[in-house]
This record gives structure tokens, C-alpha cells and sequence, in this order.
């Protein structure tokens, strides 16, 4: 097996160039939507600190590259920070500046850029996502088990050839894959499976075996191992129909399906983390994301694109949580507007900005501190 990683000046023009672009998605997001409700925008930042080069174009939005190479922002024209706080409403521009200016722009705008950002990051995903399917195709398997795996949770729980999984933890299938996506979740848990037999309607209760992924870096990945497969004992697959053509909507919508079906899982395994079932060292930080930008832009440049998608995905989901400083947070406070009528107090806006920033502070601590410990391992 090739242990040879993708070496540290490598990893890191990786990283900074993929995260770069995911930024750019993010920023242009909000500055587009902006820029359709009237917005003027002073400036367009990819990274942080000190201008490194920048253009001032013909709307007078300075368009610039910045020191620290990790974030970036759009400083709509009144904010007094890159932050656009609900609260920094400015009190002394002309009825001129006013219309221009973010935030006395009505709520549903306002709403509307925020949401933009993350928005455009999904669907940034789900477009890469349909992109695979457009040039490979798409094999598609009924949720039967052509075989099941002697000794494996489901041979143990009753499993037979040719049961059709209906079921996994209350989850609807609907394809062999989703399966997968369910039982991973769940390593060395008693799951409650419903399937169709010859019929007759049958639940069957593994305990879910657990399995290590290795990669080609060494790193090992546990998940959970049903042990049933979609192909029987001569190696074919009897219940598969492959696509090779799909077609533009086909490769789209399956592309939404894919980018529904992974934030399902993202949600499941926050959840797991909250309720102490798994736990928060599988989380990663800004090395352990690094490493995996490298490595997958090691392995080959279609690989790079999918696990851009993938943090693209990530970002978008994370940057809609409720929590102050994010995006989700500024929607919360327009939601809170939205019921009482008038905007939320300045004081309380920035208490909960203080609070939020203090809990991605320790957040960072922790994932960095995961990341730290797994390079000792």
C-alpha cells in the first residue's frame, strides 16, 4: 500500500488554494444578492488582516486579497465592521446613502442576503455532485440483499437473501446506498430493521458490527458493517440498473438528492455527538481539514473537486446554525424582528454576539486540540 503523503508545502497551497474558493462562493453569495436588492458594497475580501493586492472596480467595491488566507467577508457600504451586525446601523447618512445602504434595506432583503452565502455553498455542492453523475453515470440498486456475509450482524439478526429493506432506523430506503449512509452511523448499535419477505413484513435487530476504513495515508475510520451485499454469490449484481446517460435534469436532481441525503447524515452524527453517542474527537479542525484537502488533491484533481464539494456542503450547513457571528445568527435575530415588529435591542444583539463568538472560540480550541492529539498518535 502507497503511505507516501502529499508532503507539507503541498498540503498547505492545497488548502489555502481549495479554501480560497470556497470563500469565494460563500462572500459571492451575499455580495450578488446584495448587489440585486441595491446594495452598495465597499469592499469583497478573500482572507483576513492586512491588503496583500486588491482592484478598485467601476461601483467602487475594492476587490482584494488579504494576509491571513483563511476567511474572507463582503463590508456592505454603512457597516462600521466587516461583521454587518444587526446593531451597526448608522444615524447620520443622507436619504441618498440610505437607499444604498444595507441596513435600511426591508427585512426580507436583508434576510435574503444572509441566506444567500451558505445558500450558494450547497448549491455548489449539489452541482458538483450532479457533475459526477453527468460524466459517469449513475448505477442505481434496489434495496434487496443479493447475499448475506457469513458471521456479519445480519446473518446473526435473521437476515436471508433476497430480503428487501424497507426500513433502517425509522429511515424510509429507497436504494442499497441508503443503506449504507444509515448503518455507518451506528457502529456497534442495535438497529430496528423492517423488511419485506416473500411479502410478509419482518423486523429484524442487529447489533451493528464495527468496521476501520483505512486510507492510503494510514489514517483508519471506524463505521458501522451491516453485512449484507448487492451482489450474490457468482459476483452479479441482479437488482442494479446503470445509467450511463443521464441526462442534464437527471444528473441534477440526483445531484439534490446526494447533497439531501449527506446533510441528513451531518445532522444524525451532530446529534449522536450532542447525546454523547459518539464522540466530539471525531470532529475536525483547520489542520485535519488541511490534511484531508491535501491528500485528496494528491489522489487525483476529480477527487480535490468532490472534497471541495463536500466542505462547500459543510460550510453551508455550519454557517446556518443559530449562533451569533454566523450567518444562522444574523437570520435569528431578523426571525426575532420578524415576530415582535421592531428590531432586537443593540444591547441584547451584541450580548449574543459576545456569547457566539465565545462559543466558536471554544470550539476552535477543541477541534484544534483534536487535531493536535491525532498528529501525536
Amino acid at each position: 500500500m502507497e503511505t507516501e503523503g502529499p508532503g507539507l508545502f503541498f498540503t498547505i497551497v492545497a488548502f489555502i488554494g481549495g479554501f480560497s474558493v470556497l470563500v469565494f462562493i460563500h462572500e459571492w453569495g451575499h455580495y450578488i444578492v446584495g448587489r440585486l436588492c441595491g446594495v452598495k458594497i465597499d469592499t469583497f475580501s478573500i482572507g483576513m488582516g492586512k491588503e496583500l493586492f486588491g482592484v478598485t472596480d467601476k461601483r467602487g467595491t475594492r476587490w482584494k486579497v488579504s494576509a491571513f488566507p483563511i476567511g474572507g467577508y463582503v463590508k456592505f457600504f454603512g457597516d462600521a465592521s466587516a461583521a454587518s451586525n444587526p446593531g451597526d446601523i448608522p444615524d447620520d447618512l443622507s436619504e441618498e446613502e440610505k437607499r444604498v445602504c444595507y441596513h435600511f434595506k426591508p427585512l426580507w432583503q436583508r434576510s435574503l442576503i444572509v441566506f444567500a452565502g451558505p445558500a450558494v455553498n450547497l448549491i455548489a455542492a449539489a452541482l458538483v455532485f450532479g457533475g459526477f453523475v453527468y460524466l459517469r453515470g449513475i448505477a442505481i440498486t434496489e434495496p434487496v440483499a443479493a447475499s448475506i456475509a457469513p458471521e456479519s450482524a445480519a446473518a446473526e439478526a435473521g437476515f436471508v437473501a433476497h430480503d428487501r429493506i424497507l426500513e433502517v432506523a425509522g429511515t424510509e430506503i429507497e436504494r442499497f446506498s441508503d443503506i449504507a449512509q444509515v448503518v455507518r452511523l451506528h457502529p456497534g448499535q442495535r438497529l430496528s430493521i423492517l423488511v419485506d419477505r416473500q411479502g410478509e413484513r419482518v423486523t429484524l435487530n442487529p447489533v451493528i458490527k464495527t468496521e476501520f476504513l483505512e486510507d492510503r495515508f494510514g489514517n483508519r475510520y471506524p463505521y458501522g458493517y451491516l453485512g449484507i451485499s448487492n451482489q450474490d454469490e457468482t459476483g452479479a449484481t441482479p437488482y442494479t440498473y446503470v445509467n450511463r446517460d443521464p441526462g442534464v435534469f437527471t444528473s441534477l436532481a440526483e445531484g439534490g438528492r446526494q447533497l439531501v441525503s449527506t446533510t441528513k447524515m451531518m445532522f444524525t452524527t451532530m446529534g449522536q455527538m450532542l447525546l454523547g453517542i459518539r464522540s466530539v474527537k471525531e470532529l475536525g479542525g483547520p489542520i485535519r481539514i488541511a490534511n484531508a484537502i491535501g491528500e485528496a488533491a494528491h489522489i487525483s484533481f476529480e477527487y480535490f473537486v468532490w472534497m471541495l464539494a463536500m466542505l462547500s456542503l459543510n460550510l453551508g450547513i455550519v454557517n446556518l446554525l443559530p449562533i451569533p457571528v454566523l450567518d444562522g445568527g444574523h437570520l435569528l435575530f431578523y426571525g426575532l424582528e420578524a415576530i415582535k415588529g421592531s428590531p432586537v435591542s443593540k444591547k441584547a444583539q451584541e450580548a449574543g454576539f459576545v456569547a457566539g463568538l465565545a462559543l466558536m472560540l471554544i470550539f476552535m480550541l477543541l477541534v484544534t486540540l483534536n487535531d493536535l492529539q491525532s498528529l501525536a498518535l
